[in-house]
């Protein structure tokens, strides 16, 4: 996945500042986590499970122009998010949106003729009959990035809705307005990363970026830091041999606190999604799942795994 950057040029010595925020352009983001999706699929052992996504994620795409104009944050709201150091999108206004509603009908309705898991079936059944209270709990749980594990199925619908919503929105926001709300938390809706890149985007090569689950905004983060607790001490990096010795996809793990996000080497492979490359490298996960560290990055596509 390629993204735009802008760089600006430095007071001193002309050098290039890289943006704190670098906003979607969604109907372009899941349109190429779609084509990624079916790339990984084509060597992998979850090659249906991330043909589903594939279909799911051109459906996102597909909504994004689909669906009638979202109405971004108003000024005073943006004014108000910069001076408090605030993300001006309110994501608990958002549970009752009509028009998040709407793309989630849009969603579920598209989605009905896509192969999918048995589990997945059932569950979008379920969210088709599903009462307005009974929705709602479920969106408040995306939107508060606190999925149950014992209910993934239905959360996965209802997060690709979120995520085309959120992405909406923030793809309105001026970067230049956005203010660093505190480590590990999107500037644009107040979300968790799912993951970070390090991009090699001329101008800001080797620059950190952290990829928000929900609004898919990428934000500016030190590169050997935690991304849960704002440690630089006890960082590690722990990945799956694969025989190159240089693997593109590493955790980094932080003895401060005992968390783990995914890093990808977006420099070295273009190509790298946030999102689809971390479900793909599922076998990190393994590879960690029973050790001293917990996995902190938010993905609706990998809960209960």
């Amino acid at each position: 996945m390629t993204q735009d950057v802008q760089v600006r040029p430095d007071m001193i010595g002309g050098v290039p500042t890289p943006p704190l925020a670098i906003l979607p352009k969604p109907a372009r983001l899941f349109s190429q986590r779609a084509a990624r999706f079916e790339f990984l699929a084509q060597d992998s052992r979850l090659a249906p499970y991330l043909r589903f996504l594939a279909d799911l994620s051109r459906i996102q795409a597909q909504l994004v122009e689909a669906l009638p104009a979202v109405t971004p944050p108003d000024a005073d709201r943006v004014a108000l998010a910069r001076s408090s150091r605030m993300p001006p999108i309110d994501r608990h206004a958002l549970i009752h949106d009509p028009l998040l509603g709407e793309t989630l009908n849009a969603l579920l309705r598209e989605a009905s003729v896509i192969e999918m898991p048995a589990q997945a079936r059932l569950a979008l059944d379920a969210l088709v009959a599903a009462t307005a209270e009974d929705r709602a709990w479920v969106i408040g749980n995306v939107l508060d990035d606190a999925v149950p594990a014992d209910s993934a199925a239905p959360h996965l619908f209802v997060a690709a809705a979120v995520q085309v919503h959120l992405a909406r929105l923030a793809a309105m926001l001026d970067a230049d307005q956005l203010v660093p709300v505190r480590t590990g938390v999107c500037p644009c809706c107040g979300g968790r990363p799912v993951s970070s890149i390090i991009t090699g985007v001329m101008g800001a090569e080797g620059t950190r970026y952290a990829a928000c689950a929900g609004c898919q905004t990428l934000w500016n983060e030190v590169r050997v830091k935690c991304l849960s607790c704002g440690s630089t001490k006890g960082i590690g990096f722990q990945s799956v041999d694969d025989g190159s010795g240089t693997a593109q996809i590493k955790a980094e793990t932080c003895d401060a606190c005992g968390a783990w996000f995914k890093q990808m080497a977006q420099h070295d492979n273009p190509s790298l999604d946030p999102v689809a490359d971390d479900v793909a490298s599922l076998g990190l996960d393994a590879l960690l799942r029973d050790g001293k560290w917990r996995r902190a990055g938010i993905d609706p596509f990998l809960i209960g795994y």
